[in-house]
């Protein structure tokens, strides 16, 4: 039913790339033939291959030197009148703007990339495009407004037989189970992605459904072993195509899995890792993320509990602004298990109010 997966980003002459190349591969090819094509005047193949640039620094982590890259390549898509590669683009654009927190940009430009994608002629983009919308809300916590159009792409997916889509269909709406509480349809969800993932021999999607495995054997099961089998299986895909936002994940999972199992000065341990991790990527959303899970083995530990109720009122503030209704939930029911210090969050509360303020507005357009 499904055929090998493939990376429709990689375009141009960069179509011979698997989809589980290196990113370090993709990011030399791409500059390679990037270079050329500006030398030769191309602005169509120098979109194209702009575009790998974008996707391959944005997957890095490098999120400075992917946003260059895409308004790049959309440039240069204009100057070539190639309406669907300014719309692949924008949805590299929007992609980046979502891993960077900046949701209502996220949605611009990937509603605009769907349109483009519609008006090009290109349905892989207009597909991605609206899975990147659909991604955005479930990140966010509007399950309600999305679990339809996951659905949807889910069917869009499975007829033309794309295996990287559908396995990403399938992994977006087994998330929105498993933190709805359905376990059960979560695990066989995430089973259905991994095995669709390894025969296509999709890594990156293999590792992502591994690790939703490992996080419902976990919560459902407690069985700690079995769930961090599962993460260092999909660490070793992470590691082999430098996924360093997936791997970052990996090690915020795993120090969940540990924190379930009471192991809290290990899971300290792997939240200042992932903390680490993400903040060298400007990933607002997965810092978040790790310090709630810092903060709660921190209070496991000894704590004290005033500096406890401080921390986590200040992230409920971060998550609030950011936009992360799931998040937000996790921090009330964490204020709640600790039994945060009225005063002391409330002032927490404002100080971090006036540094959200502050740094407000991180992601520019030009």
């Amino acid at each position: 039913m499904y055929g090998k997966a493939f990376a429709p980003e990689y375009q141009g002459s960069l179509t011979k790339l698997s989809v589980n190349s290196s990113l370090t591969d993709v990011l030399a090819a791409g500059t390679e033939q990037l270079r050329a094509a500006e030398r030769a005047g191309q602005h169509g193949e120098a979109a194209r291959s702009g575009l790998a640039v974008a996707e391959a620094h944005r997957r890095l982590g490098q999120v400075g030197d992917a946003e260059r890259a895409w308004k790049a390549s959309y440039r240069a898509a204009r100057e070539a009148g190639d309406t669907a590669a300014m719309a692949w683009a924008l949805w590299s654009g929007g992609t980046l703007a979502r891993q960077r927190g900046a949701f209502p940009l996220a949605r611009r430009l990937l509603q605009l990339a769907a349109d483009l994608g519609e008006r090009g002629g290109d349905v892989v983009v207009r597909g991605y495009s609206l899975a990147g919308l659909a991604e955005t809300g479930r990140i966010q916590g509007d399950y309600e407004a999305v679990h339809r159009l996951h659905e949807q792409l889910l069917a869009e997916a499975r007829r033309r037989g794309e295996a990287r889509h559908t396995v990403w269909a399938l992994e977006g709406i087994a998330q929105i189970h498993r933190n709805t509480g359905s376990y059960d349809t979560a695990y066989a969800l995430f089973e259905e992605a991994a095995e669709i993932a390894a025969r296509a021999e999709d890594r990156r999607g293999h590792a992502w459904a591994l690790r939703g495995l490992a996080d419902i054997v976990s919560v459902r099961d407690g069985d700690t072993e079995r769930a961090l089998e599962l993460l260092s299986e999909a660490e070793a895909g992470c590691r082999a195509m430098k996924l360093s936002s997936a791997l970052a994940y990996n090690h915020k999972m795993r120090g969940n899995v540990l924190y379930r199992a009471g192991r809290y000065a290990e899971a300290r341990g792997l939240y200042e890792q992932a903390l680490a991790e993400f903040r060298a990527m400007s990933e607002p959303r997965g810092e978040a993320l790790s310090r709630l899970g810092l903060v709660k083995s921190r209070a496991r530990l000894g704590r004290d509990r005033a500096e406890t109720a401080a921390e986590l009122a200040e992230l409920a503030v971060v998550l609030e602004r950011i936009g992360l209704r799931h998040a937000r939930e996790m921090v009330a029911r964490a204020q709640e298990e600790f039994g945060a210090v009225a005063g002391v969050a409330d002032a927490a509360a404002e100080g971090a109010g006036e540094r959200a303020g502050a740094g407000a507005g991180a992601v520019v357009v030009r």
